[in-house]
C-alpha cells in the first residue's frame, strides 16, 4: 500500500501514545529533584492548558488570541484510550478544515459595547431610556444616505440622575404659548408678551382686532385760546380701533383713532374774542384713520396702497379762524396712495401716486348767517419716490423726492388771490437700528412751493423729519419726533404756513401697572409774506394706573402757550383731566 497523509499521521499518533507512559514518569522524576515530592494523579485536568499542564497536539492551540474565550475544562475532548484498537484509530477520519476561516489577531467588534456599531451587523442591545426621553435615531451604516451622526448615548449616566433638560435654568413656558396644549393639535408658538397689561384683542377669522374707549372729564381754563381766558368744563370721548391681518403673505392694517371734546359752558364771546349776541359753541371733533394694504407679488416685488382720512377744525388762536364765528367749521382731508416696492439685492425702490382732496363745511356766524368755504377746497395730485440702500444691518440710508399740484375749486379766494400752486421737497436721511436700543429714522431736506398768483412769493424753507425711540432701560423709553409741513392759509398776502414741530416724550414704569409719561412739544408757524411768526409750547404729564388688561385709570395735566409777534394774539391755557380707558 502506498503512502498517504492519513497513514503518516496515524503512525505518529501511535508512536506518541506508546511513548507517553514512559515520558510522564521521567518528567515527574525530574520535577521531584527540584521540588518537594507530591503525588499527582493522571487526570484530564492535567492536560488543561489553562492550568499549566500539558495537552495533546490535537487540543493544544497553536496561538492564544486575546479576547477570544477559551473552552472550559469540561468541554475538552476525552483522551484516546491506549488500549483501543489502533486499526480503529487509523480508520477514524481527521477533522475537516473545509469552510472554516482561521482567526488572526483581534476579531471585529471585540471591544465594542452592547449598543455600539458592529460591522458584522450582529444584534445589539437596545439602550434603556428614561421616562419621557425621546428614542434616539438609529445610526446608519456605511453607504447609507442617512447621516451617521447619532445623539449622544445616555447609557453611561447614573440611573439616579436624569439627563440634563434643555430648559434648565430657564423660566417655564406655558403650554398655550409653546403650542403643545394636551388634547389639541400642535400650533405655532406664540411670542412673549412684552406688556403684561396690554390689550389682548380678539380674532375674527384671520384678523386680530383691538379696540378701546377713553372717557375723560376735567376743566380747561382757556378752551378757545383767547388773549383773555374764559374757562369751561370739558368731556372727552376718544374711541380707537386697530385691525391687523395674520396672513403668511400679503398684509392689511386698519388704524382708526378719534376724539370729541365737548364743553358744557357756552362762551360769552365769539371765537375770535369779540362780543357775541348769542352763545358760542366751541366743541371740536378730531379723527385720524388710515388703511394700509400690501400685495406680495414675488419675494422682491410688492404692491402697496393706502386710504386715509382726517377730520378736524382749525386750531384755536389761528388767524384762519373767521371773525364772528358761532362754531368751528369742520374740514375733511381724504385721499389714497397706490404704488410698488421693488428690491434689487440691497437696493430698494419704492414709488407711489397720490390723490387727495380737502373740503370745509360752511361757517355759521353768530348773527345766524352762513359763510361758504368753497374757496378753501382743493385737490392735490402728486407722486413720491424713495431710493434706499441697505448699507449694513441696522443702517439704511435713503433719498426721497416728492412733487404735487394743488388745484382749488375756485380760482380766486375770498381776498382775490389765486392760490393754485406746484411744489415738492427733496430730503436725505437714514433709518437705523442699533441692537434694538436705538431705532428710528432721521432726514433733512428742502421744500418749496410756487403759486400762480405773482403777488404770492415762493414758499420755501429747510425741513426736518424724524422719529427716534431709545430704550434706555427695561422700564424707561425716550421718544423724539419732528416733522415739517406746508399748510394753506386764508391770510391776505401770505403764501402759506411753514409748520415745524418738535416733540420729546419720556415713558417710565414705576411698576408694570403704574406708568408716568412726560411730553414736551415745541412748534413754529411761519406765515410767509406777512411777517407773522407764532411759537407754541406744550408741557404735558400723564399718570396711568393699570388695573388689568381691560381697565386703565388715567390722569392728565397739560399747559399750552401760544406766543405771537402780532399784538393780542398770544394766549395760555391749562387742562386737567381724569378718566378711564376700556380696552380689549
Amino acid at each position: 500500500m502506498g503512502w498517504s497523509p492519513g497513514t503518516g499521521r496515524s503512525k505518529r499518533a501511535q508512536f506518541l501514545r506508546a511513548a507517553l507512559p514512559c515520558l510522564v514518569p521521567c518528567l515527574a522524576l525530574t520535577a521531584l529533584g527540584n521540588a518537594p515530592a507530591a503525588a499527582q494523579s493522571l487526570t484530564p485536568d492535567l492536560f488543561n492548558p489553562n492550568r499549566g499542564g500539558f495537552a495533546s497536539p490535537e487540543t493544544l492551540p497553536t496561538r492564544r488570541t486575546a479576547g477570544v474565550p477559551q473552552a472550559p475544562s469540561d468541554a475538552l475532548p476525552a483522551l484516546p484510550d491506549p488500549s483501543a484498537d489502533p486499526r480503529k484509530a487509523r480508520e477514524r477520519p481527521a477533522a475537516s478544515r473545509i469552510g472554516q476561516v482561521p482567526t488572526y489577531g483581534l476579531p471585529a467588534a471585540t471591544g465594542a459595547s452592547g449598543a455600539g456599531y458592529d460591522s458584522l451587523n450582529r444584534k445589539r442591545q437596545q439602550p434603556k431610556l428614561y421616562p419621557g426621553q425621546p428614542k434616539p435615531k438609529r445610526a446608519a451604516g456605511p453607504g447609507s444616505p442617512v447621516p451617521t451622526t447619532a445623539p449622544p448615548s445616555t447609557l453611561g449616566l447614573p440611573k439616579i440622575a436624569p439627563p440634563p433638560s434643555a430648559s434648565a435654568n430657564k423660566s417655564p413656558v406655558p403650554a398655550a404659548m409653546a403650542g403643545n396644549v394636551p388634547g389639541q393639535p400642535l400650533r405655532r408658538r406664540l411670542k412673549a408678551d412684552d406688556d403684561p397689561f396690554g390689550a389682548v384683542g380678539d380674532y375674527a377669522g384671520s384678523f386680530l382686532i383691538k379696540g378701546g374707549l377713553e372717557l375723560s372729564t376735567g376743566y380747561d381754563t382757556n378752551p378757545a385760546r383767547l388773549n383773555k381766558p374764559v374757562g369751561s368744563p370739558v368731556v372727552v370721548v376718544a374711541p380707537d380701533l386697530l385691525v391687523v391681518s395674520d396672513w403668511e403673505r400679503h398684509a392689511l392694517v386698519a388704524d382708526l383713532r378719534g376724539s370729541f371734546s365737548g364743553y358744557t359752558n357756552n362762551m360769552p364771546a365769539t371765537i375770535d374774542g369779540s362780543a357775541s349776541p348769542s352763545p358760542v359753541e366751541i366743541n371740536r371733533p378730531d379723527f385720524t384713520g388710515h388703511v394700509d394694504g400690501r400685495l406680495d407679488v414675488t419675494r422682491d416685488l410688492k404692491l402697496t396702497s393706502q386710504l386715509r382720512l382726517r377730520l378736524a377744525t382749525d386750531n384755536p388762536g389761528s388767524p384762519n379762524v373767521q371773525t364772528g364765528l358761532q362754531k368751528y367749521p369742520v374740514y375733511a382731508a381724504y385721499g389714497t396712495t397706490v404704488g410698488f416696492d421693488q428690491t434689487f439685492n440691497r437696493f430698494q425702490v419704492a414709488a407711489g401716486a397720490t390723490v387727495d382732496r380737502t373740503t370745509y363745511t360752511d361757517s355759521k356766524l353768530t348773527d345766524g348767517a352762513t359763510f361758504s368755504n368753497d374757496d378753501r377746497n382743493f385737490n392735490q395730485y402728486g407722486g413720491v419716490g424713495r431710493f434706499s440702500y441697505d448699507l449694513k444691518p441696522g443702517l439704511k440710508p435713503f433719498v426721497e423726492i416728492q412733487g404735487d399740484t394743488r388745484v382749488h375749486d375756485q380760482a380766486a379766494d375770498r381776498n382775490g388771490y389765486f392760490r393754485d400752486s406746484n411744489g415738492g421737497y427733496a430730503k436725505v436721511g437714514s433709518s437705523f437700528e442699533f441692537s434694538r436700543i436705538l431705532t428710528g429714522e432721521v432726514s433733512v431736506g428742502y421744500s418749496a412751493r410756487n403759486y400762480t398768483d405773482p403777488r404770492l412769493s415762493q414758499l420755501a424753507g429747510f425741513l426736518t423729519s424724524g422719529s427716534l425711540i431709545w430704550n434706555a432701560s427695561g422700564l424707561t423709553t425716550v421718544k423724539f419726533f419732528t416733522d415739517t409741513q406746508i399748510a394753506e392759509t386764508t391770510v391776505a398776502g401770505s403764501s402759506g404756513v411753514l409748520v415745524r414741530t418738535y416733540s420729546a416724550e419720556v415713558d417710565h414704569d414705576f411698576r408694570r401697572w403704574l406708568t408716568a409719561v412726560g411730553k414736551f412739544t415745541y412748534g413754529t408757524l411761519d406765515y410767509q409774506g406777512q411777517n407773522r411768526n407764532d411759537k407754541t409750547y406744550s408741557l404735558e404729564g400723564n399718570l396711568i394706573y393699570k388695573l388689568n388688561r381691560n381697565i386703565w385709570v388715567k390722569g392728565t395735566l397739560r399747559h399750552d402757550i401760544l406766543e405771537s409777534n402780532q399784538p393780542g394774539s398770544s394766549s395760555q391755557g391749562t387742562v386737567v383731566m381724569v378718566g378711564v380707558r376700556l380696552q380689549n
